[in-house]
């Protein structure tokens, strides 16, 4: 497939030739279309498109580039680390498009998974050792456990952002190795606990190390994806989690068998172990992470991993997709200006609030899920075996609601259907007595625990609104810092001295009816922002929308002629 560009058609009327090329360029590069006698289904439409298009056909969506008018306003800066791959004229088929994506999956997805399968290892192990005695080793309590619990999340949100600022000053390539080593040195350190104090002072230091880790990826992934593949491949990326939850039930029923070695309790062989298998992965991911789609050679990889045509694809595709990804390039820090600005930008605290809130009703089901399987009767292996199911089931509703997303094509649509899961099992949690019986208890609380997980919709949700390098930056951050203050929050719903936890249940469920307000609030937000937008835009001349595009000093989603997602 050889690469097209505009063509003078030698014609005096300088205006006909650019609406002539751009009404001729725009045929060539459109999806192709279905055929008339499959039936209409509305919003499978897009899917539909993929099952007959032509392998073969032009794979090189419209974007401003095509329009002369518009090239140099967007054009990315010499700066720009992929700027020696851009070209606005590059054309390339499905069939190229759609084997180099999976290369990318290969090289780039496959590695990531690993490393936030690690990170989990590291993060969720404390549920299979207290299946194993471990509070009553200690010397601890529930309330003690929350404590942890909030200084582990405390640590992670203040980390979130200075984590992020420090990724994109010396790269992501460089930062996520270094922490996955840091704190994988501390996971494997508890095998030497002793009692409340060193407990609390790990859960901190492991939440301070792993903090920022998930929006250091986003970013990351965002320069190989577009905003379309995007959502799937977060999707996979947190199926690493339950993955890993799955692995480390199975894992720690063998090695909390290693209970009484040397003395030693078996939860302590648990965190060494998996500490240790942690900073491997983080040794490794040193020669696993190239920089950026064209800065894949290195001495250990003279010929990289792409070829030039291959990074011409690559790069053009996703700032076809996205011209702002152009914006800063991958080694470029943040000023203290352009955070203010990202964080007082108020379009985006819809999504903020909802980071804050979606998780509540389900959480503490979650977090206490091995406690509360111990308290009902189980035994150590029991309780761990009985945690795989709920995993399970997570695992396939998060990959499901990613598609869901997409097929849909409303992230409003897809996320609130948490809300709707949750709702009727808390009610009939709530109703549970002493008398209930255990496996009936199992059977809802699975139920609640493997929720359909839309959090990664909302991490793309949330870069999609971004609308620029600078704010996606700082919004990834930000959005996850609101997660983790919801962690924190719903950590301290199951108390104590609340039996049965009715109070904490009952809160759930008002938290939950209220989420669906919000996000019904969320939608009609962003739609109204959309359609004033519109109004405005549309009134103007052609030459009215130029001269703003050229002369403008609105940045990412502040400007005229973008449109939010909802």
């Amino acid at each position: 497939m050889t690469r097209g560009s505009l063509d003078n058609d030698g014609s005096s009327d300088g205006a006909s030739v650019k609406e002539k090329a751009s009404i001729e360029l725009i045929e060539k590069v459109a999806p192709l279309a279905v055929p008339e006698d499959v039936p209409s289904l509305g919003l499978w439409k897009s899917w539909r498109q993929r099952k007959y298009r032509d392998p073969d056909a032009v794979a090189t969506q419209p974007s401003v580039f095509d329009d002369p008018d518009k090239l140099e306003t967007f054009r990315p800066p010499p700066e720009y680390e992929n700027a020696g791959r851009f070209d606005p004229s590059a054309r390339w088929t499905w069939r190229e498009e759609k084997a180099l994506v999976r290369k990318i999956d290969c090289k780039i997805m496959i590695w990531v998974f690993i490393m936030f399968f690690s990170l989990e290892l590291d993060r969720s192990n404390i549920s299979q050792a207290n299946a194993d005695n471990f509070l009553g080793n200690l010397g601890l309590n529930t309330n003690d456990f929350n404590l942890g619990n909030i200084l582990f999340r405390l640590a992670f949100l203040s980390a979130e952002l200075p984590s992020q600022l420090i990724s994109k000053r010396v790269g992501p390539d460089v930062w996520i190795p270094t922490q996955m080593m840091l704190w994988s040195t501390v996971a494997f350190s508890q095998f030497w606990l002793s009692g409340r104090g060193s407990f609390l002072a790990t859960r901190f230091l492991l939440g301070f190390l792993q903090g920022g880790f998930i929006p250091d990826v986003i970013l990351y992934l965002s320069y190989f994806y577009n905003s379309r593949e995007l959502p799937i491949r977060l999707a996979f990326f947190w199926v690493s989690n339950y993955v890993a939850d799955m692995i480390s039930a199975f894992l720690a029923t063998g090695i909390l068998k290693m209970a009484g070695l040397g003395g030693k309790a078996g939860w302590r062989y648990l965190f060494l172990l998996e500490g240790l298998l942690t900073f491997l992965v983080g040794t490794i991911t040193w020669f696993m992470m190239p920089p950026g789609p064209t800065q894949t050679r290195a001495w250990f990889r003279p010929k990289g991993w792409f070829t030039e045509r291959e990074e011409v694809i690559m790069v053009n595709r996703v700032l076809r997709d996205d011209p702002s990804k152009s914006d800063m390039h991958n080694r470029q820090g943040m000023t203290i200006r352009m955070i203010w600005r990202s964080l007082k930008d108020w379009r985006m605290w819809p999504i903020f609030s909802l980071g804050l809130l979606h998780m509540i009703p389900v959480g503490p089901p979650q977090v206490y899920l091995t406690l509360s399987l111990r308290n009902l009767g189980f035994t150590t292996t029991q309780t761990n075996l009985l945690s795989v199911p709920a995993t399970f089931l997570g695992m396939c509703l998060l990959v499901l609601a990613a598609f869901f997303s997409e097929i849909i094509d409303s992230r409003v649509g897809a996320t609130i259907i948490l809300q709707f899961w949750a709702l009727p099992l808390l009610i009939t949690l709530y109703t549970f007595t002493e008398e209930t019986s255990q496996w009936a208890y199992f059977a809802v609380i699975t139920l609640i625990v493997g929720y359909p997980y839309i959090h990664p919709i909302q991490v793309a949700w949330a870069s999609r609104n971004s609308g620029s390098v600078r704010q996606r930056t700082i919004s990834a951050s930000v959005y996850n810092m609101f997660v983790q203050a919801s962690v924190i929050t719903y950590s301290n719903i199951y108390r104590q001295d609340d039996k049965a936890y009715k109070r904490g249940n009952r809160d759930l469920i008002a938290i939950c009816s209220m989420n669906i307000v919000v996000y019904i609030f969320t939608y009609f937000f962003y739609k109204t922002l959309n359609k004033r937008r519109d109004r405005v835009w549309n009134n103007m001349t052609r030459e009215e929308q130029i001269e703003y595009l050229q002369t403008t000093k609105d940045v990412g989603n502040e400007r005229l002629d973008f449109r939010f997602v909802y």
